[in-house]
């Protein structure tokens, strides 16, 4: 799916109304009554299948409790810039300042779709608990390890469940470079970073399945719809280039720092 012009200044009205119709779908799906009790069905069997196995396989217990604190998402979000600015990975080293800005821009767009898409959950009443705070035999990573979450937030509940803004944001970066993907590899190192990084907020009972392949793939299809099929990106990313010129400019002349591909590309 490489596109070797990155990002374009016209609409692409076909795909654009693609990535309309499949949120809307999606959403329809889960309000429709048969669709929902499917959806609880299959997020209820996800969560006992993922979460159950943390009280008897210590080794399963503290993997998924250190991958549930605030700071591993700090690791996660470092290993997703580390190859998005890889150059002449999915991405040329000429080309990574500008992909760059490209998909910080989309981020953007994902956070207003976010904030609409939260008023519209509230306004409509589509809210509601995590599995964790529902499910009596839920196997909480917060009583194991009552000072992890005292001290670095262990992510293991939420009164506001839906959509998963941790999903959106891991499924944004996964649909955003598999669009510039050159070979198949590629994208199945994409996808497998993506669903693995998405995995914690599941085993721990943070979010339901619902949570993630409902709300947070709409809005992420939505905004990479918005943002990569209209010349949103291609004017956004244009201007954060020259307004950042000058500092690029700077990091130039420092060693090792004059290296990344980000840096050095124009």
């Amino acid at each position: 799916m490489n596109n070797p012009g990155l990002f374009q200044a016209r609409w692409n009205f076909r795909r654009l109304a693609f990535c309309n119709l499949v949120p809307v779908a999606l959403l329809a799906f889960w309000l429709w009554p048969t669709g929902q009790m499917l959806c609880v069905l299959f997020d209820e069997w996800l969560f006992h299948l993922l979460n159950s196995p943390l009280a008897t396989h210590p080794i399963w217990l503290h993997v998924w409790a250190i991958a549930s604190l605030r700071p591993f998402d700090a690791v996660v979000g470092v290993i997703l810039l580390s190859l998005l600015i890889k150059g002449d990975w999915v991405f040329k080293g000429s080309e990574v300042r500008r992909a760059f800005f490209g998909f910080f821009s989309v981020l953007l767009l994902l956070l207003f779709i976010r904030m609409l898409f939260s008023k519209l959950t509230g306004y409509m009443g589509w809210q509601h608990n995590s599995p964790s705070m529902m499910i009596d035999s839920a196997v909480r990573l917060s009583d194991y390890f009552p000072g992890l979450e005292a001290r670095w937030e262990l992510k293991d509940r939420s009164t506001q469940s839906f959509p998963g803004d941790h999903a959106s944001v891991l499924l944004i970066w996964a649909l955003f470079m598999t669009v510039f993907s050159r070979t198949t590899w590629q994208t199945v190192v994409i996808w497998c970073l993506a669903l693995l990084f998405m995995m914690p907020r599941l085993v721990a009972g943070a979010h339901w399945g619902q949570d993630d392949y409902i709300g947070g793939v709409l809005m992420a299809v939505w905004a990479l719809g918005w943002g990569y099929y209209t010349p949103f990106a291609y004017h956004v990313s244009r201007f954060f280039l020259k307004v950042t010129a000058p500092v690029f400019g700077g990091l130039e002349k420092l060693p090792l720092v004059s290296r990344m591909s980000v840096v050095r590309s124009a």
